[in-house]
């Protein structure tokens, strides 16, 4: 699912860019991508879209406010995504909304604990879903996917 989100990152330009849901699923399928995963990616994406619009948990909260995880999201999260959560939180990267969309969307994978990749890109759709300017070094970190650099 991943994979995709990632492919609609990199040629959607804008996340209310990516047209319906149909021609999504036509352009995914020409890309190779699987029904599973389109499917689910698809599903993952309109439940994104939905939280957006509505009323997110954390949009009172006030900026320099302290999250603390319930220990059902620490569960879920584990330590080193829910770390990175923290650390984007404190860096003044996320808005409170946005960080409770990152979490929701985060507990809400099958995965436990989150894989920190798969936390990197849900925080990547959150802030292109909102249209957010993003950071050329945390885009950088997000996008980083663990693989060998080379220093230049």
């Amino acid at each position: 699912m991943f994979d995709v989100l990632v492919f609609l990152y990199e040629n959607c330009g804008a996340f209310d860019a990516c047209g319906d849901e149909a021609a999504v699923s036509r352009q995914l399928e020409e890309a190779g991508f699987l029904d599973e995963e389109i499917s689910a990616a698809i599903d993952w994406l309109r439940e994104l879209a939905h939280l957006v619009r509505a009323d997110a948990p954390g949009a009172s909260a006030r900026a320099g406010s302290v999250r603390v995880f319930t220990a059902h999201e620490l569960a879920r999260l584990g330590t080193e995504a829910a770390g990175f959560i923290a650390f984007l939180d404190a860096a003044g990267q996320l808005t409170p909304a946005q960080r409770e969309i990152v979490i929701e969307r985060a507990v809400a994978l099958d995965d436990t604990p989150v894989p920190l990749p798969a936390l990197k890109i849900i925080v990547l759709m959150v802030l292109w879903s909102q249209e957010s300017e993003i950071d050329v070094l945390v885009l950088e970190e997000l996008l980083d996917d663990g693989g060998q650099r080379l220093l230049h």
